[in-house]
């Protein structure tokens, strides 16, 4: 039977995320442990799969903010349920769709750069992507 209670370096080597990887999250409010008489950290298991929804989500684009107000919305003393697992992967779906897209994008915007080779900074949508005022020409268009 495994124990109750994880230390951090179990719930590292378990989960894959370093320990300072732990305290960090912790400090967020990603995770939380409970303190032993002697001021050391244990962990729930359900912490595992907090802490590997922290990490998907990572992987996935989102910000620590963004997670921890994910996180916000389920339970904090057991491990989350199928369907609200669910629940916030469906929200995400959009944003991973737009990326998806993007990557695409720059995909085929990277191919014909290479054909050019010019990456100037001042034209190339690669290199600057969002600069509204390319077509005003390079510098201090406002000046």
């Amino acid at each position: 039977m495994p124990p109750a209670l994880l230390t951090i370096g179990q719930l590292a080597e378990r989960s894959g995320a370093a320990p300072s990887a732990l305290r960090y999250y912790e400090s967020l409010g990603l995770i939380r442990s409970e303190r032993t008489a002697g001021n050391q950290r244990r962990y729930r298991r359900a912490m595992l799969r907090r802490v590997a929804f922290v990490r998907t989500a990572q992987r996935v684009g989102l910000s620590l903010d963004e997670i921890a107000e994910a996180l916000t919305t389920l339970p904090g003393d057991r491990a989350p349920t199928r369907e609200e697992w669910a629940r916030l992967s469906r929200g995400w779906r959009p944003r991973l769709d737009a990326r998806i897209a993007q990557l695409e994008r720059l995909r085929d915007k990277l191919d014909s750069c290479i054909g050019c080779g010019c990456l100037s900074l001042d034209l190339c949508a690669l290199s600057n992507p969002d600069d509204e005022v390319s077509a005003r020409g390079p510098g201090a268009a406002f000046l």
